[in-house]
């Protein structure tokens, strides 16, 4: 099951990188015809895609593979860098659309063969709408932040084409040259805020930020119904690495159990909760006498066993 899943997550990546170039030569031959600063900018982000996507893919790979000696816990934080550097690939894009079309600003340039610039960008634009909508959703229902990163990437250059087009519109019917240069920044001011978000994101979970509040609360739902069995527990600690999870707590049981009872009851606790959940679970679970004073005097993340 899961190298059907990492299959499948890899197939997403083959698509975005495919959509990546067939719009690197769209926006590039409608630069060509028209000689529209805006339509240079909307291309050389698609280079950043491209760039994105591979990266992505190397990433995704890295993530996925099994736990060893040196990464006991997996690889799956390896999604975080994918995100970061994604981030970090946008505002280059950015700044760097910024830097071309302040010249323009200066000196004005006439445009040339609108009406074909304006069809090979918006087919240009369908592209990556499509493919971003579809990385933007499985990355979400897979909990992929790969994905779902580079399908908001591409839904910033569908932005940054609508900007383009928009603009281009403008200077076709009014003649103002400087609505070109002015538009291309505009959606590079856009985009800078897309990327320190993603670069945002990804500082969060390298911080081994909670899981979901959604998540939280299904299982702490689930270990307070337990009170009726006399069973208790504290230090519930969690974090996000990519698309698992890690949940461990100290559950507090009958002190008249036995170590078996204890444990069977543990490993059916842990189950229970592993099934709450599509994506992957560890959790890791300490078992103390409720009855004990002492038991309550190592909460918090001192004694805790940490994952």
């Amino acid at each position: 099951m899961a190298k059907k899943s990492q299959g499948s997550l890899q197939n997403y990546i083959y698509l975005s990188i495919a959509a990546a170039i067939v719009t690197i030569l769209l926006k590039f031959y409608t630069y060509y015809i028209t000689g529209s600063m805006g339509f240079l900018s909307d291309a050389l982000e698609s280079f950043v895609n491209l760039f994105a996507a591979i990266f992505a893919l190397i990433m995704l790979k890295l993530s996925q593979q099994p736990a060893d000696e040196r990464h006991m816990y997996g690889h799956s934080k390896a999604e975080y860098f994918s995100s970061a550097m994604e981030g970090a690939l946008i505002l280059v894009a950015a700044f760097s659309i910024i830097w071309s079309a302040i010249p323009r600003i200066v000196k004005p340039t006439p445009l040339e063969n609108i009406n074909a610039g304006l069809l090979f960008s918006l087919m240009a634009s369908l592209v990556n709408l499509v493919v971003g909508q579809i990385l933007i959703r499985n990355g979400k229902s897979k909990k992929s932040l790969v994905l779902e990163a580079d399908g908001r990437h591409l839904m910033t250059d569908v932005w940054t084409s609508v900007g383009v087009i928009v603009g281009i519109i403008v200077v076709k019917f009014t003649d103002w040259l400087i609505i070109d240069p002015i538009i291309a920044i505009i959606v590079a001011i856009n985009i800078i805020l897309t990327g320190y978000k993603l670069i945002s994101r990804s500082a969060s979970g390298l911080m081994d930020v909670t899981i979901p509040a959604e998540d939280m609360e299904k299982v702490t739902n689930y270990l307070d119904s337990l009170k009726s069995e006399q069973i208790e527990y504290h230090s519930l600690l969690t974090r996000a690495a990519g698309q698992r999870k890690f949940i461990t707590l100290h559950l507090l049981v009958p002190g008249k159990w036995t170590v078996k009872q204890g444990h069977d009851y543990a490993d059916e606790l842990e189950e229970t909760i592993v099934k709450m959940f599509d994506e992957p679970v560890t959790v890791i679970t300490h078992i103390e006498p409720v009855d004990d004073p002492a038991s309550m005097k190592d909460i918090g993340i001192d004694r805790q066993q940490l994952i």
